[in-house]
């Protein structure tokens, strides 16, 4: 069953990554900007099993690796998303408070946004990646994610309807 659904999902995020390529990332937004496949897959995190996130963080994670905009070596977006991915489903699964609330979901992701661009600076740090001064990366931080709390809600109703399409009990598809 989780073939079927994997199979049907992966489609999904190619539409994403090529709208953040093609759109989101030739705009210049004060403070970093935003990245919409993060959004989307920490959003599909929130929403899934621990198991089924982690395979999401690994898929969103190549994608990102694959990005013109990608300053690290291959694989560093696709280790943290797939642990950042575990970790948000693991600390929210089973709790309807989170769920059932829009609120908790865009608080989840953009915390997980934030802890995301701190483990990807450390992780970058640790493998000599150029980091730039700290005003920088703490005006960027900050940006990316107040960019994250304004575009959550935005999104949130096209990613929750996504999700509940392919990995809902009732799926129809």
């Amino acid at each position: 069953m989780f073939t079927r659904q994997f199979s049907i999902a992966t489609p999904v995020f190619l539409p994403i990554f090529l709208i953040q390529e093609a759109v989101v990332s030739q705009v210049r937004l004060p403070g970093g900007g935003f990245s919409i496949l993060l959004i989307f897959a920490l959003t599909w995190a929130v929403l899934s099993q621990p198991e089924v996130a982690a395979v999401i963080g690994f898929a969103a994670g190549i994608l990102m690796d694959l990005s013109q905009s990608a300053g690290g070596p291959f694989g560093q977006w696709t280790l943290i998303m797939l642990l950042a991915g575990y970790s948000i489903s693991y600390i929210g699964y089973g709790d309807d408070n989170i769920h059932a609330n829009a609120i908790g979901i865009v608080f989840f992701v953009v915390i997980a946004t934030f802890c995301v661009e701190i483990a990807y600076l450390i992780s970058g740090a640790l493998l000599g990646v150029a980091i730039g001064s700290l005003g920088q990366v703490l005006i960027t931080l900050f940006g990316m994610s107040l960019w994250a709390l304004l575009v959550s809600p935005i999104m949130l109703p096209v990613f929750t309807r996504l999700h509940a399409m392919i990995f809902d009990s009732r799926s129809s598809l």
